[in-house]
């Protein structure tokens, strides 16, 4: 039986928890479906920053716990970048931050929170490997496929203890509030079917 937010039944999912896609291509209406139960646990928390919300400084004065800093957070304040910045002759980053990769599907009315990551290099930590850029080469393929686009885009807090431990408190806290599929920590909630071949 199929969980709530899964794409697929277990019966159609490998040992790996990956949609076998040669026997089972990915169809625009799963993908949009796919994509519409994300926005339904989303929403409400896009709706929340809807209003204004304050910009957040974790250092003196910092207004709470992490899980009180998500819930103030607005991803939307920061400035959105093409995922390709890494290749810019200099990057416009520098040092910790948490990024979050989000789409804006056309047919949805609000963006999707893809991935929360945390560095403390944020010009570097995009270069080279990165299990968030199979899934979204993964996931833009399988839109591009049945005609569907995405608009990803990848955004930098940079306000954000240069500790590694309170920013990783907070990229949790941000993981366990909007659930990003493309987290390990959620991936089998959403049965996320993106994932690059396996070596």
């Amino acid at each position: 039986m199929a969980r709530h937010g899964d794409l697929f039944t277990a019966s159609q999912l490998g040992s790996a928890g990956r949609a076998d896609t040669p026997d089972l291509p990915l169809q625009a209406s799963q993908l949009l479906d796919w994509q519409t139960r994300l926005a339904a646990h989303q929403q409400p928390l896009w709706s929340n920053q809807a209003g204004g919300a304050i910009q957040v400084s974790l250092f003196a004065g910092s207004p709470g716990t992490p899980e009180e800093i998500a819930k103030a957070f607005n991803p939307l304040q920061l400035t959105p970048q093409a995922l390709s910045f890494w290749r810019w002759p200099a990057a416009p980053q520098q040092g910790a931050a948490l990024y979050l990769v989000t789409d804006r599907p056309a047919g949805l009315g609000q963006p999707l929170l893809l991935y929360v990551g945390e560095t403390g290099q944020a010009d570097r930590r995009w270069k080279g490997e990165h299990d968030c850029k199979a899934y979204l080469a993964a996931y833009s393929e399988a839109l591009l496929k049945v005609g569907l686009g995405c608009q990803t885009s990848i955004r930098f807090w940079l306000d954000v203890p240069a500790d590694i431990r309170p920013r990783r408190a907070l990229e949790q806290a941000l993981i366990q509030l909007w659930l990003p599929p493309f987290n390990k920590e959620t991936r089998s909630r959403w049965a996320t079917p993106f994932q690059a071949d396996p070596a």
